[in-house]
């Protein structure tokens, strides 16, 4: 009988050399285990960002294993999705090499109390994921597709627009903040006469606005023009895009024909999700984080709700086209499916049963602007 403290041995069986990026700011280390070497595994530190020199350490580790065993392995790469992206992956694909990014929360780690946490820790166990994942093992770990750089880019609009608009709540609040500390509330700083309105506003007790709140509110008011400038033009680079992303991609143009769904929707629903290859409905329901999670041991046997493991920015959005859905699209076989299983609760459940409804909804409109399926009941815009 083996002794249970022993560490079992490492089996390089695979043919390639094994290698995990721990990446930072600063420094690179590059783990790696080597056939001929052992189960020991090495490690070394490159410079952050330093491609170069990362190639050079990868023909030296080839070196290394040819002169151990007089043959020439592969090198099979596995990194963290993280503050990087997907630069280094791409570099490294464009010099032939097998690479993986793999979700740092999906790599299996000890469930004690107090762990120990290092970037060789952390390094050895990426190379022990990538081993088990290599061999076939299921549900080791969740590999992500990193998106083309097209794809990526698509994104920056709809998720700059949405920064941009949080940043003008910000200051409506804070200039409406400032102004109701005086007595002065019935004041709206997007209006298109905002500042002949401030030279009218008076405190609550009846006198002027003190001058140095008057400045720190028109300067308020300069950043807040700005902002509302930018949001102007990202949304006329927006409707540009899903012209352009309308006729390249017939999808693209599906969405904005749909009753409830406007522009900002469709861009996020396309550049965040419906632009990407999903196998089946399974993928598309987990890409967005609104598959079912369960709970079963024992007799306990419940939904926990949804995993939230996917985009946030697209769950969120879901959520809100499914509500307008329900208004829009009244006659739709969603809506009607929404209303009965409401009925049979008596009125309850409503927010559980429209994330179901987001789910479907999203599913129904990936075969829609994949595979041209008709939403049952769906409506679309006139005019």
């Amino acid at each position: 009988m083996s002794n249970a403290s022993t560490p079992s041995t490492i089996r390089v069986d695979l043919g390639a050399i094994f290698v995990s990026l721990e990446l930072s700011q600063s420094k690179w280390l590059v783990t790696s285990l080597t056939p001929g070497g052992g189960e020991k595994m090495s490690k070394h530190l490159v410079k952050a960002g330093d491609i170069s020199d990362l190639l050079l350490r990868f023909g030296e580790l080839r070196r290394k294993a040819q002169a151990r065993t007089g043959q020439t392995f592969p090198i099979v790469v596995i990194q963290e999705a993280g503050l990087d992206g997907f630069w280094v992956h791409r570099a490294l694909c464009q010099q032939g090499i097998e690479s993986h990014v793999v979700d740092p929360a999906s790599v299996a780690i000890s469930r004690r109390r107090r762990r120990a946490k290092t970037d060789r820790i952390d390094g050895e166990a990426l190379v022990r994921t990538l081993l088990a994942y290599k061999r076939g093992e299921p549900r080791v770990c969740a590999m992500v597709r990193p998106p083309t750089p097209e794809e990526e880019d698509r994104r920056r609009i709809a998720r700059e627009r949405k920064v941009l608009v949080n940043e003008r709540v910000g200051h409506v609040n804070r200039i409406k903040g400032l102004l109701y500390s005086h007595g002065a509330g019935a004041y709206e700083p997007v209006r298109r006469d905002r500042r002949e309105r401030l030279e009218e506003l008076h405190t609550g007790d009846g006198r002027p606005l003190p001058p140095h709140l008057k400045a720190q509110i028109s300067r308020e008011l300069d950043r807040l023009e700005l902002v509302l400038a930018q949001i102007k033009a990202i949304e006329q680079a927006r409707t540009e895009m899903l012209t352009a992303e309308a006729r390249a991609f017939p999808g693209a143009a599906l969405l904005l024909g749909l009753k409830g769904i406007g522009a900002d929707a469709a861009a996020v629903l396309w550049g965040e999700g419906l632009c990407r290859h999903f196998d089946n409905r399974r993928q598309v329901a987990a890409y967005a984080g609104l598959a079912p999670t369960p709970w079963q041991s024992g007799q306990v046997d419940h939904e926990q709700g949804v995993s939230k493991s996917g985009n946030p920015r697209l769950r969120t959005t879901l959520i809100q086209i499914a509500w307008l859905w329900l208004r829009h699209q009244p006659d739709s076989a969603l809506t009607l499916w929404f209303k009965d299983q409401v009925a049979r609760n008596g009125g309850r459940l409503k927010k559980t049963m429209i994330v179901a409804v987001a789910r479907k909804l999203f599913v129904a409109l990936w075969k829609y602007t994949r595979a041209g399926v008709v939403i049952e009941g769906a409506m679309l815009k006139t005019g």
